[in-house]
């Protein structure tokens, strides 16, 4: 395979993120409003797939040596993506649910933070490329990346199956989806902290400009 068709691939790999993730939220919504096991465990594989994406492109790219700006434009961008529609959607998907109401404030927090957390950084990385700042991904912020889709996972596991579950499952099961959304608002800010503190020199630098 060219360097050309591997960095094709590569870029392919990575906009496949936000196509999967709408068949995830259209098998998503067909379980929940009609129910049945395959569809919800439809939705689990286009929700994995679409994840795996996140996994595979980046290492793909150093490996064939095919990294670029557009990559690295590209990826957080398909990770934006993946949690303006997951999020909502789990949000939404929790509220329908009886009992549901207090999961889903929880969860529409929690959304509103990833969201502010992503708009905010996308900020001060555009500040940076003025000044030729790396755009590149911290660690924190790959580490909050990776687990937010197996966190999403989680989430969204719970709430397509805990109906079939027993009942003395469920209240533990719950409790540790909000383990699971806790930790990553954790993440989340200190991610924040971390990415403003690092920016705040460029930022200092474009006030000060004339």
């Amino acid at each position: 395979m060219s360097l050309a068709a591997k960095s094709r691939f590569v870029n392919v790999l990575t906009f496949a993120r936000l196509p999967l993730i709408f068949v995830w939220l259209g098998f998503a919504i067909a379980q929940e409003l009609k129910g049945g096991f395959w569809l919800g465990a439809a939705a689990c594989m286009a929700m994995l797939a679409s994840g795996l994406t996140d996994l595979f492109d980046g290492k793909l790219a150093r490996k064939w040596g095919v990294v670029s700006t557009l990559g690295k434009m590209a990826d957080p961008l398909m990770d934006k993506m993946f949690y303006l529609v997951a999020f909502p959607a789990l949000v939404w998907q929790s509220g329908h649910q009886d009992g549901g109401e207090v999961h889903s404030m929880v969860l529409l927090g929690f959304t509103i933070l990833y969201m502010m957390r992503d708009t905010w950084v996308t900020f001060m990385r555009t500040v940076g490329t003025m000044y030729g700042a790396d755009i590149a991904a911290m660690w924190l912020g790959k580490v909050r990346t990776a687990l937010s889709f197996p966190g999403a996972g989680w989430v969204y596991l719970y709430l397509a199956f805990h109906s079939f579950a027993p009942e003395s499952w469920r209240g533990a099961w719950l409790a540790s989806c909000y383990f699971v959304e806790a930790a990553l608002v954790v993440l989340t800010i200190v991610s924040l902290v971390t990415y403003t503190a690092a920016y705040a020199p460029y930022l200092e630098k474009a006030l000060a400009r004339k």
